[in-house]
């Protein structure tokens, strides 16, 4: 049996999408911290099991026969580290044959804080004595796309990453890697850096919005201060304004390039193009 934690979040659903292509639904246990809310994937026939990160005893009995697990990394940065310890814990105690984590492209030399707690985790499998893969995935591309609303309104993307190339894929494609690993030989051991095959900038990104729609959007790359007071103006918290802002500036310094086409390989098609990401959020 094959087990996704954090099984109803948008990475976690679709990779339960990707493993059902290949796996028989009985074989595939969806872990959930609310099971209450996990009625699409019980319709679906996998079996479904509440698992918190936050309690250990929950994960001992979501993993109960359980082969392989997918730890989706937490969304809960202050607490990520002892949640990810709680779970690695769980899969232990149940002797399970592989556990593969997703982590941060290049998390060991990434200028990204959100690196911090990947390699903490990293380093908390690899003393485990776990067999272990780290699918090190680079950004979404819908993190970007979450802005057009707003391009489309004011006709421009704004930030601070100046002309940083950015290699994103979708949560889709990440997915399918993850189901390729884990339904899959040969990967224990590994450390997989995920990106897009295709790199693009933000100017490139408002460029192509505006070739689909035929309005005029262009980006505006500002300081680092000036985006950080915009953001707080249209009433973002502080905190999540800074991360933006933190994220641009790292993306600045390479954070989420790659050109080593290891996703595509993984899946084995082309990553999505950005052309085929936008038109598919203009008409969703």
């Amino acid at each position: 049996m094959i087990a996704v934690t954090g099984a109803s979040g948008q990475l976690g659903q679709l990779v339960i999408d990707a493993l059902l292509k290949t796996v028989p639904a009985a074989d595939v246990v969806a872990v959930v911290r609310n099971p209450a809310k996990a009625d699409t994937l019980r319709a679906r026939g996998v079996t479904i099991r509440q698992g918190d990160y936050d309690d250990a005893k929950s994960l001992d009995r979501a993993f109960s026969g359980v082969n392989k697990v997918l730890l989706i990394s937490s969304g809960d940065t202050g607490d990520r580290v002892q949640q990810h310890r709680n779970v690695i814990d769980a899969v232990k105690k149940a002797g399970i044959r592989l556990i593969a984590y997703t982590s941060l492209l290049h998390a060991d030399t990434s200028p990204l804080a959100l690196a911090a707690s990947h390699l903490e985790t990293e380093a908390m499998l690899k003393t485990s004595g776990l067999a272990h893969v780290l699918l090190r995935n680079s950004w979404y591309t819908e993190n970007y796309l979450l802005s057009l609303p707003s391009a489309l309104e004011h006709g421009a993307f704004i930030g601070c990453a100046g002309d940083a190339r950015i290699a994103s894929a979708t949560r889709r494609d990440y997915a399918e890697a993850a189901a390729t690993v884990l339904t899959s030989a040969d990967h224990a051991g590994k450390v997989y850096e995920l990106a897009g095959d295709e790199s693009y900038t933000l100017a490139d990104l408002a460029a192509e919005v505006a070739r689909q729609t035929g309005k005029t959007i262009i980006y505006r790359n500002l300081p680092a201060a000036e985006f950080r007071a915009i953001l707080a103006r249209i009433g973002l918290p502080e905190p999540l304004a800074s991360d933006l802002v933190e994220y641009d500036v790292a993306a600045s310094r390479g954070a989420l390039y790659d050109d080593s086409h290891s996703l595509s390989c993984l899946i084995g098609r082309s990553t999505t193009s950005l052309r085929d990401a936008v038109a598919e959020a203009l008409n969703a």
